[in-house]
């Protein structure tokens, strides 16, 4: 989530009006001394908790991340001795939003978690429509509406617990999913320093989501987490569609040197079981990102399935184009995509993609956007074929979310 650095000054403000007078002077050669905000910006660049660039500009119509945003909510918090009782509550809602990154940065917030509220709600209400077809014949049309519900609950220090709730109905036939609410997630989320530990059912998304975006019963710890090199382990099962169930294993490697850039290399063993013999796919990848001015991102990756039996389906590679993305607490922001995509069968288990499905290959293109606050649309198209028999294949998908 990104947030314009001039929605960032709601924190410059909280620690800014805790002095009773300005004296700083400006850094800053594009922020006037008649702007609304100068007084905060100049007395907060003064206390060092806000920096300008190198050109002495504030470039306040950029966007910043949410490691960039934590760091300023961390200084805010170095001063809570000199605000008031409200602008105190407001640093401590701000540190709440933001306590994993405070918590990489070395900064302990569970305490002023525990003091507003020890579980936090998130979810969203998803209508989805898909049409695909396969070679002359096979058209299929489905519609769903989900409703999701993820509480987080803050246990001490160092642990969470995490859950999500999902419910869907199919609005043609008026009829839910055996009526029932399904647990899809329920795992303890701990942070000792550098190291995350995961445990239960637990999501885990693999390089670029071409292997895997999905939830599986097991644990995952990641070593490194929010610096340069980062390394995570895991170790679960989970069920295919079938009710077949398939043991997991895998190691990603990430270098993330820059915010621009980041590359990964991974290695996933999944069991498969044929004829009542259980073998496995032993599933090698490597993939990479390369952001240029914060607005456009090229991705790519190489799959590779080495089984001796793996067949003709033992290869996925993803190469992707990607202009912003729309955020849905900015309204009118917006994202477009153009991708090729080869997800072969004996390689993808449960791909992230919407459009195109495993075991096909070919284009898919979309974009997505916030028609108002916490409210998106997605749009996308795939046109290709299916891997095994060359036959042609094209889907449409759209979705809209309300995010709450």
């Amino acid at each position: 989530m990104k947030k314009t650095l001039t929605a960032a000054l709601t924190t410059a403000l909280v620690v800014g009006a805790a002095s009773t007078t300005f004296a700083a002077a400006n850094p800053f050669s594009d922020v006037p001394a008649d702007h609304w905000a100068y007084d905060a910006v100049a007395q907060l660049a003064d206390d060092g908790v806000i920096e300008g660039y190198g050109d002495g500009t504030y470039r306040g119509q950029n966007e910043i991340t949410r490691y960039e945003m934590a760091q300023m909510v961390a200084k805010a918090m170095a001063k809570e001795d000199q605000v008031n009782a409200q602008q105190k509550a407001m640093i401590d809602r701000l540190a709440a939003e933001f306590s994993e990154e405070l918590n990489n940065l070395g900064v302990r917030v569970s305490n002023l978690e525990s003091r507003i509220d020890n579980v936090k709600w998130t979810g969203k209400l998803q209508y989805e429509y898909k049409y695909q077809k396969e070679g002359d014949e096979g058209k299929t049309a489905t519609n769903n509406l989900k409703f999701r519900l993820e509480p987080t609950a803050t246990v001490n220090d160092h642990w969470k617990v995490k859950a999500r709730l999902d419910a869907n109905w199919n609005p043609e036939r008026d009829k839910g999913n055996d009526g029932n609410v399904k647990l899809k997630r329920a795992y303890a989320a701990g942070h000792y320093g550098i190291t995350d530990i995961n445990v239960g059912l637990l999501p885990y998304t693999s390089e670029q989501g071409v292997v895997f975006d999905d939830n599986l019963s097991g644990a995952a710890v990641t070593v490194g987490a929010g610096h340069k090199f980062s390394g995570t382990a895991l170790a679960g099962h989970k069920s295919d569609d079938e009710g077949e169930l398939h043991n997991m294993q895998g190691l990603k490697l990430n270098v993330d040197p820059t915010e621009e850039f980041h590359a990964a290399a991974e290695y996933y063993r999944v069991s498969r079981v044929r004829d009542n013999d259980e073998s496995y796919n032993h599933i090698w990848g490597v993939g990479a990102k390369y952001a240029f001015a914060k607005t456009t991102a090229l991705s790519g990756g190489y799959w590779r399935n080495t089984s001796d039996s793996a067949g003709a389906t033992n290869k996925a590679w993803n190469v992707e184009l990607a202009y912003r993305g729309a955020e849905p607490e900015n309204m009118h922001s917006f994202g477009l995509f153009v991708a090729y995509r080869r997800l072969g069968a004996n390689v993808v288990g449960a791909p992230t993609f919407d459009a195109i499905d495993g075991g096909q290959k070919g284009w898919e293109l979309g974009g997505d956007y916030t028609f108002a606050k916490n409210v998106v649309g997605t749009l996308k198209y795939f046109n290709g074929r299916t891997i095994s028999n060359d036959a042609k294949a094209h889907a449409y998908y759209g979705s809209l979310e309300y995010f709450f």
